[in-house]
C-alpha cells in the first residue's frame, strides 16, 4: 500500500466512524466547495467511462479539428 493508499484509507475510515449527520455535514461541505466538486465530477467521469479504449492524444486533436 503507498502513503497516498494509507492516507485514504485513513480518512475514508475517520468519515465512516462519524455519527451520520457529521459525515453528511463534511460530505455537503466537501460538495459544496468549488475545486473538490470539479474534481469529483472528474472523478466520476474518469470512473464511467474507464471501459472505453484508449487513444493517442493526437489523434483526438485530430478528429476535433476536422470538425
Amino acid at each position: 500500500m503507498t502513503n497516498t493508499d494509507a492516507t485514504a484509507e485513513v480518512f475514508l475510515t475517520a468519515l465512516k466512524a462519524l455519527p451520520k449527520p457529521e459525515r453528511d455535514a463534511v460530505l455537503a461541505r466537501i460538495a459544496r466547495d468549488k475545486d473538490f466538486a470539479r474534481d469529483l465530477r472528474d472523478l466520476a467521469v474518469i470512473s464511467s467511462r474507464r471501459h472505453e479504449p484508449s487513444r493517442p492524444f493526437r489523434e483526438y486533436l485530430s478528429s476535433k479539428i476536422k470538425k
